[in-house]
C-alpha cells in the first residue's frame, strides 16, 4: 500500500516521502496515529504543490535574511559603562543589549536577542566581534566597542 508520510517515522521515512508498506501496518499503526495518508492521484498533486510552497517559503526567508545581513554588515556599536582598575566592567553587555542598540541605530526591522550569538556577556572593555546569525545559511559580524564613561 502506498503512503504519503506526515511525520518522520523510524526506518521507513521523513515528512513528504511517498513508502510502500503493508496494508496491515497502514491500518494498523501509520493512519490511526496520523502519521501518514493515502498517496492517491490527488494527495500526490497536494503534496508536490505544499513542496513548491514550502521552498519557496524558504527561498523568501533565505533572502529576507540576507537583505538584512547586509544592513547589519559593518556596523560599529558603541556601549559606555562603568569600569573598575582591571578593566572589568560593573556589569555587562548582553545580547539583548547588542539587539536593542542595532535596532536603536536605525534598522529597518526588529533584531530579536536570540539571533545575537554571544557565548557570554561582555564583562570586559575592549572591542569584540559579535556574530549575529539570522538564517542557518546567513550569518553576519557586528563590532562592539566597549569604552569606559568619563
Amino acid at each position: 500500500m502506498k503512503l504519503i508520510l506526515k511525520a518522520t517515522v523510524d526506518r521507513l521515512g521523513e515528512p513528504g516521502d511517498v513508502v510502500n508498506v503493508k496494508p496491515g501496518y497502514a491500518r494498523n499503526f501509520l493512519l490511526p496515529r496520523g502519521l501518514a495518508y493515502e498517496a492517491s492521484a490527488a494527495n500526490v498533486r497536494r503534496l508536490e504543490r505544499e513542496q513548491r510552497r514550502s521552498e519557496e517559503r524558504a527561498r523568501r526567508a533565505y533572502l529576507e535574511a540576507r537583505r538584512r545581513a547586509s544592513r547589519l554588515e559593518g556596523m560599529h556599536l558603541v556601549f559606555r559603562a562603568r569600569a573598575g582598575e582591571s578593566d572589568k566592567l560593573f556589569g555587562s553587555v548582553t545580547a539583548a543589549d547588542i539587539a536593542e542598540r542595532a535596532v536603536s541605530s536605525g534598522l529597518d526591522f526588529v533584531l530579536d536577542k536570540r539571533h545575537v550569538n554571544l557565548a557570554e556577556p561582555i564583562k570586559t572593555l575592549g572591542v569584540f566581534d559579535v556574530p549575529i546569525k539570522l538564517h542557518a545559511e546567513v550569518e553576519v559580524k557586528v563590532t562592539v566597542h566597549v569604552e569606559r564613561t568619563s
